[in-house]
């Protein structure tokens, strides 16, 4: 009996459904299709201009080298500055982590915590990564679908009825890929109420998203609705949505110093330290003019708001609004069970996607992905122009069903 070539791991996930889904796009591409590409969930702004020059600054002083594990003290310095004056919460810089990116962050602290069997509850709608990176290092998914009804976000009965014993992490994303449904701070008061009773249950919080809110309000934080959760908190993001630097590839990691050191250990033999050179330019980021951010939130409402009108006047499709994040999440559920043109019969949200993009060229990503049927999500990352034309495409394929 020949030994497997690749290990268990490899075979409990799957390669991401979005990126799969923009390289099926690119391809047809390639082919001559003309595609209106609405997977990707990355700014079409350029990085301003500052945060360049400061990478730009960082060469040419010769800061090309390897930094400390952590980061510099200069970018661990900044991200400090950040949660104290946005978020009003105080970490030393021995609670703070530079990662490749916040992905990286998210998967790492799994790495350091999670035994085989452990179970890490996944509200759902859910970023399409978080259950696989569960599942590689060895834990448990346990998705629990929030409906629409429910704005898509987690309920404190069905955190309560989610939590086992094996029950190592809550995972939670505000506002949220791929709804952009936010958390309130009465909201986060009630769901800590359920974690006082559990106190083996730890929190991460992805945060990637909390400055693109289009009610004007500061994102409420968990931790500052229940402050007697820090010892078991780890606060995930980074500066790839906010300040358009997703190429940088910086995250980090806020959290109690055990897990810190915990973290500085693994990646001292896996990723290493980050680019040097990006840390300069995050600290930039977060230490520089915000002005960038209100003017690219801006313009993602008005994205948001002529989409979400598009959309909601095709019949069959309907479209909430969401309060933040780049992305509306497409109800299509009257469309299962209809005819396309080819005479075959639409039977989930997978064929309305395929369907839309074999018929009119318009690439998005099926809610099976993400854990909640039947919708799609597509990105408002993009010009106006690109998304009026890809809305008009959408309604041309629905009219064409029977």
């Amino acid at each position: 009996m020949s030994t497997p070539l690749f290990a268990s791991r490899l075979r409990r996930i799957k390669p991401s459904p979005s990126t799969s889904a923009a390289d099926r796009a690119n391809e047809l591409r390639r082919q001559g299709r003309s595609i209106v590409n609405l997977v990707v969930g990355e700014p079409d702004f350029d990085t301003p201009a500052f945060i360049r020059a400061a990478a730009a600054e960082a060469m040419n002083k010769g800061q090309t080298r390897y930094t400390l594990m952590a980061g510099t003290v200069e970018l661990r310095q900044a991200i400090v500055a950040k949660l104290e004056r946005e978020n009003g919460l105080a970490y030393g810089m021995d609670e703070i982590i530079a990662t490749s990116g916040a992905k990286s962050a998210i998967y790492s602290a799994f790495a350091i915590t999670l035994e085989a069997g452990d179970e890490v509850i996944v509200p759902a709608p859910y970023w399409v990564s978080y259950p696989d990176m569960v599942l590689a290092c060895d834990g448990t998914p346990v998705t629990v679908a929030c409906p629409e009804s429910n704005d898509f976000k987690l309920t404190p009965g069905q955190l309560e009825a989610a939590i086992t014993p094996r029950t190592k992490w809550l995972l939670i994303n505000s506002p949220s890929n791929p709804t952009g449904a936010s958390y309130t701070f009465e909201e986060y008061k009630a769901l800590a109420a359920v974690l006082d009773r559990h106190p083996h249950v730890q929190v991460m919080t992805d945060d990637i998203y909390e400055h693109i809110r289009f009610d004007g309000e500061r994102t409420a934080h968990i931790l500052h609705a229940a402050p007697q959760l820090r010892d078991r908190t780890l606060i995930v993001n980074g500066v790839s949505k906010t300040y358009a630097m997703t190429g940088w590839r910086i995250g980090y990691i806020a959290g109690p110093r055990p897990y810190i050191q915990a973290l500085d250990t693994l990646l001292s033999q896996s990723t290493g330290t980050c680019c040097a050179v990006s840390q300069a330019a995050a600290a930039a980021a977060m230490n520089g003019d915000q002005s960038f951010i209100g003017e690219s939130v801006a313009i993602y409402r008005q994205r948001r708001d002529r989409c979400v009108a598009l959309l909601n006047a095709v019949p069959g499709l309907s479209c909430r609004s969401p309060e933040g994040a780049f992305y509306l999440y497409v109800n299509c559920s009257a469309l299962i069970g209809r005819m396309t043109p080819q005479g075959t019969r639409i039977q989930n949200d997978a064929d309305v996607v395929m369907y839309l993009l074999e018929s009119e060229g318009v690439a998005a990503v099926a809610g099976v992905a993400y854990g909640l049927s039947p919708y799609f999500r597509m990105s408002i990352a993009t010009s106006i122009e690109v998304l009026e034309e890809g809305c008009r495409r959408i309604a041309r394929a629905v009219a064409a069903l029977d």
